[in-house]
This record gives C-alpha cells, structure tokens and sequence, in this order.
C-alpha cells in the first residue's frame, strides 16, 4: 500500500462494526479511528465541566482540543457519556470541526479504518472501501444486554431495545450528516453473523479491491 488506503466502516450501534474495524485495522496494519469516540470526547469534556450539553461555544471549543491519537476508550465507553455523545453530535459546528480532524487522520500513511456513523457518506467519501454494517435492533440489543452480563451487571432486555431504537432513531433522523448507508457501499447484515463470518466476508471485499488495484 505505497498510498494511504481507507476503509470507512458505517453503521448503527452494537451492529458489530468496532471489532470488525479493530480486525482489519490488525489484519491490514493500517491505523484506527473509532470516530464516535472523538464525539464521546467532547461530550466527556461538558459532563465534566458541568455545562449543557448544548452549550455550542463550549462544545465547539471542546472539539478544537480533541486529540485523535488519544482516545481513552475506558473512560469514554460509560452509557452516560455514550447518550451525552449523541447529542453533542447534532451541532453542526461541532461536526465541522471533528470531521475535518478525522480526514486528516485518514490521510496519514500508511492508511486507516474509520469507523462511526458518516465515514462513506461524509468523511471519507472517496474511501478505497465503503461497509455498512447492520443488525437487527433486537439483535443488536441481546448482544449488549449478553455484554453487560459477561461483566458481571445486569440490565432489562426491553429497556436496551428502546435505547438502541431511540439511538437509532436520533442518528438517522438528524438533518446534518445522518446514519445511511453510502451508495456505493457493500452492505454486511449480521444479525445472524458471527464476528469470524462478518471479517472474512469484508476481507473478502478488501482483497478484492487490493488486487485490482495492483493489476492497475
């Protein structure tokens, strides 16, 4: 790979979409972006200042200091800064500026898997590669619910649904960037899918890709 390569990786959560990139991000030795963290980052920022989460002056500074290459994921993962995250996310301003930080991470050598909700359609529209992955929401939700189990909590299936679905529901109905697919984008459904099956499928689709571009 003599020139950056993309990988956008779309999706709603809990589709499977942060392990897929983590797989190929290993397999392909290209760096990694999840780009919700970078949301996630702001709205940690708010919580832990104190402000409203629709603070735009505050959010937009926020998003200026966010650095890429240090993204606590431990901290940023708490459900709490996941719902606050989702609505820092509609301020337009705010996703000026961090999609503008993610672009220039994609281009850094020797390449990157993003993965988040407008990496195809917005961010990386010219991505070597496009995935849109997807699951059920019910499916979705058993997973998160299966999840939280393996950590020794315990939650309420019918309550994950309805945050999944309103989650869903915010990032696909937001008038800037919204969740969809992009339209050249390979779609991975993998409701019934295990993670194996899902990246043997999308390396399927990047070595693909890899060897027309050497025949070239």
């Amino acid at each position: 790979m003599t020139c950056p390569f993309t990988i956008a990786i779309d999706g709603p959560a809990g589709a499977g979409k942060g392990t897929l990139a983590r797989r190929l991000a290993d397999h392909y030795r290209l760096n990694l972006l999840d780009t919700g963290l970078t949301y996630r980052a702001v709205a940690h920022k708010l919580l832990e200042l104190g402000l409203p989460l629709d603070n735009v002056s505050a959010a937009e500074t926020a998003a200026r200091q966010v650095d890429l290459t240090n993204l606590d994921r431990t901290v940023l993962s708490a459900h709490a800064v996941g719902e606050a995250a989702s609505k820092v996310a509609v301020i337009p301003t705010v996703r000026r500026i961090l999609v503008e930080k993610q672009r220039e991470f994609a281009k850094a050598p020797p390449g990157a898997v993003l993965d988040g909700r407008d990496i195809g359609t917005v961010v990386c529209p010219d991505a070597d590669i496009k995935l849109y992955v997807t699951a059920s929401a019910a499916v979705r939700a058993q997973r998160r619910l299966a999840e939280i189990e393996s950590m020794g909590g315990s939650a309420d299936f019918a309550t994950i649904l309805a945050d999944i679905e309103r989650r869903d529901e915010r990032d696909m109905g937001r008038a800037d960037s919204p969740l969809k697919p992009a339209a050249d984008a390979h779609l991975l459904d993998t409701s019934e899918m295990a993670i194996e099956a899902a990246f043997l499928a999308a390396m399927a689709i990047v070595d693909d890709v890899l060897a027309k571009r050497n025949k070239a």
